[in-house]
């Protein structure tokens, strides 16, 4: 499938969006590279601009598919293993550790209650003692 990006569109913004438009069994797009018959292909880094090479030169994606078993080996190594996310169990030290902090709570809240109802009778004793 062709596509159309502007001059000067970077490599990796491209691979991106074809990525994107892929199907659900489609190989996806590893890098893009200009090729012209009897040459040896550019390719293009993803921070780099895509450029027109002039008369008989195209550009193409290379997929998982196209590249040397070397490249996927290389690829594969580098990419970590895919991450499991568990569900966290509610366990007992959790629900501990919560009513521990309520608990915590209501009594920072009396500590404060007996501080502000007995301010007024500990100014009062601090000003007779003067």
């Amino acid at each position: 499938m062709r596509r159309r990006f502007a001059m000067g569109a970077e490599a990796g913004f491209a691979v991106s969006l074809i990525n994107k438009k892929l199907g659900a069994g489609d190989p996806l797009a590893l890098h893009i590279e200009a090729v012209k018959e009897g040459e040896e292909p550019i390719s293009f880094g993803p921070s780099s601009a895509l450029v027109d090479y002039g008369s008989g030169w195209r550009l193409q994606t290379v997929t998982q598919l196209d590249s040397p078993d070397e490249f996927k080996q290389e690829r594969s190594a580098k990419l970590p293993a895919p991450k499991r996310v568990l569900k966290p169990a509610i366990s007992f030290t959790y629900i501990g550790k919560i009513v521990l902090a309520f608990v915590m709570i209501f009594v920072l809240g009396a500590i404060f209650t007996l501080a502000l109802e007995n301010l007024p009778r500990m100014i009062s004793f601090i000003n007779s003692s003067m």
